[in-house]
């Protein structure tokens, strides 16, 4: 299974599977019935969830709401370390994740903005380089896996801090090699399979280091790197909604 994954996420473009990757996910969800992991997503059970990834991560995807285990972290996070579930807030969340989209739409407390420039999830079509709002809009803005494909990180993190009100929060995830002291770019490496090497992934225009926070303070923020999943999730809990172990969070501050 593996395998075809691997091969369906490099060949069939992204909004392809934006559109129905949900429902072959949930088919193959049948087979996994069980109760040794849970996502808290969506509260359902397996007795793991399914491979994914190009290079296929194994217990990664949930088949019934699509959450990856950085969605499953990051869910974790809003609801035991911030005001998003309680407090009426303005968000704008760009290239948003199917898991999160109906559960953020239906909450009454958030006026919730999806914004991006290809994705058909998307309620408007935006180039984030140029976000389309005005200043000091937004409470709070989610943009995850998005500084490794733009062409000027520091423009896209600038605008994502322009629109945010004073007091604002965001929360910027990006893959990070944290073997790396500083992020790595050489857009003199063009052939695909070596992008993928070097990047991770052939779409990938750099792959941050452990700098990444300074690079997010380039466009104005003060950003915290907290170790939630480390410091403060049991053994236990990592394992239950398999959780990224090492995965640190950026806490965007305006």
């Amino acid at each position: 299974m593996k395998s075809i994954i691997s091969l369906v996420l490099r060949y069939v473009p992204r909004p392809a599977l934006q559109r129905v990757g949900h429902f072959a996910a949930r088919f193959l969800g049948l087979f996994h019935k069980g109760s040794r992991v849970e996502c808290p997503v969506c509260d359902h059970q397996y007795k793991e969830f399914l491979p994914y990834g190009r290079k296929g991560r194994d217990n990664a995807l949930c088949p019934n709401c699509l959450a990856l285990e950085r969605h499953r972290l990051m869910y974790l996070y809003l609801k035991r370390k911030t005001n998003f579930f309680t407090a009426d807030l303005k968000v704008l969340h760009v290239a948003p994740e199917y898991c999160f989209i109906d559960r953020f739409e239906r909450m009454k407390n958030l006026d919730y903005i999806t914004a991006d420039i290809e994705s058909p999830l998307a309620k408007v079509k935006m180039d984030i380089h140029d976000i389309p709002f005005p200043e000091s809009t937004f409470d709070v803005a989610f943009c995850n896996h998005v500084m490794e494909h733009v062409d000027d990180y520091v423009k896209a993190t600038s605008e994502l801090y322009r629109v945010l009100k004073p007091g604002g929060w965001a929360i910027i995830q990006s893959p990070q090699d944290l073997n790396k002291a500083t992020t790595y770019e050489d857009a003199g490496i063009t052939d695909p399979r070596e992008r993928e090497k070097h990047f991770w992934q052939n779409d990938h225009l750099r792959l941050f280091g452990r700098d990444y926070a300074q690079e997010l303070e380039k466009g104005g923020f003060a950003v915290k790197e907290d170790r939630f999943v480390i410091d403060e999730l049991t053994e236990e809990e990592v394992a239950r909604f398999a959780l990224p172990a090492m995965e640190l969070i950026y806490l965007c501050r305006k």
